[in-house]
């Protein structure tokens, strides 16, 4: 784990559901721990040796503890089963220090929160910090039944109860929310956020393709199966401080070229959903493959995600 790293206590496990366990985190020595915005994950090291990124569910103002959420995934590679199985109350753990690639947007006037499943936990924190800031927002929570509905007692409480609405669809998408409805009109001012599985996402794009640009904005947990993309051509890659070239074969990605000739770039997923290795783009034309940008700030061309994105350009100088 590179990076900030912090050494956090485990000191509450709950069962908020239905194979759904929360963890709040502290310092060991009861510190304040560093501040993070609404939408702010963190990476944490789980006891079997793996990598896994948690969204922050408590509310920012809370910076004695994280709490995070963990759905276990019965088809999963091995890291909800290792938080389930593995972590104990009192255990300690190493974490990074939180990142936000889900912010919310301040010049929006009103804030319309999607939520699918386990997806509610960056969602829960923003509802928490934009109900504590008296801001207008509605949070929309879509789960299969009441038994798979985490966080029920918060979702309840006095501050968030007349914002929240929860959704139920007994595993038929078709009987719960009607996402295509609630977004037809284009709310003046309103800013869109959505994060939940695969079908769930697809559901919140298509319903908010003809919102204007830079106003629907999304986390992914995992890759889009379902998105294709062009094929893996070469081109080569400049390296602003040297200006040395590296051509990147179409068989390798760029994070590997540059390791390979010895220029280390911090990664994790390594799959287009974290944000962990953008780098600033000076130059060139890219192939953006991640899950991370949004398309406003993809048209921008400022950062690349170094693990996954290739090049439409014959070169991209890149700021390392």
């Amino acid at each position: 784990m590179s990076g900030t790293t912090l050494t956090v206590k485990v000191d509450k496990i709950n069962q908020e559901a239905e194979d759904i366990r929360s963890f709040e985190l502290v310092d060991p020595e009861r510190r304040l721990l560093p501040m993070f915005t609404a939408g702010s994950h963190i990476d944490v090291e789980l006891p079997n040796g793996l990598m896994r990124q948690y969204s922050i569910s408590n509310d920012p103002r809370d910076v004695d503890r994280y709490v995070i959420a963990v759905l276990r995934e019965i088809e999963g590679r091995g890291g909800s089963a290792s938080m389930h199985d593995d972590v104990k109350q009192g255990d300690t753990l190493t974490i990074t220090a939180p990142r936000n690639n889900f912010p919310i947007h301040e010049n929006a006037t009103h804030h319309i929160l999607l939520a699918g499943g386990i997806g509610v936990t960056p969602l829960l924190a923003m509802a928490r910090d934009l109900s504590g800031r008296g801001l207008s927002y509605e949070l929309h929570y879509c789960t299969r039944s009441p038994e798979k509905t985490a966080f029920k007692e918060a979702i309840a409480s006095d501050d968030l109860k007349a914002s929240v609405t929860v959704h139920h669809d007994g595993g038929n998408p078709a009987d719960g929310l009607d996402i295509a409805g609630l977004l037809k009109e284009v709310r003046q001012g309103a800013n869109v956020y959505y994060c939940g599985p695969t079908g769930f996402m697809h559901a919140c794009e298509q319903a908010t393709e003809h919102w204007p640009t830079g106003t629907v904005h999304r986390e992914f947990f995992n890759v889009d199966p379902d998105v294709e993309f062009g094929d893996d051509n070469a081109f080569k890659i400049i390296i602003a401080s040297t200006g040395q070239e590296l051509d990147v074969p179409a068989d390798k990605s760029i994070v590997d070229v540059l390791r390979a000739n010895g220029i280390e770039v911090e990664t994790m997923c390594e799959e287009g959903i974290c944000g962990t290795c953008a780098t600033v783009l000076l130059e060139g034309d890219p192939d953006h493959r991640d899950f991370v940008l949004d398309d406003e700030e993809k048209a921008r061309g400022e950062f690349i995600m170094v693990c996954c994105s290739r090049a439409k350009s014959p070169t991209l100088k890149l700021d390392l």
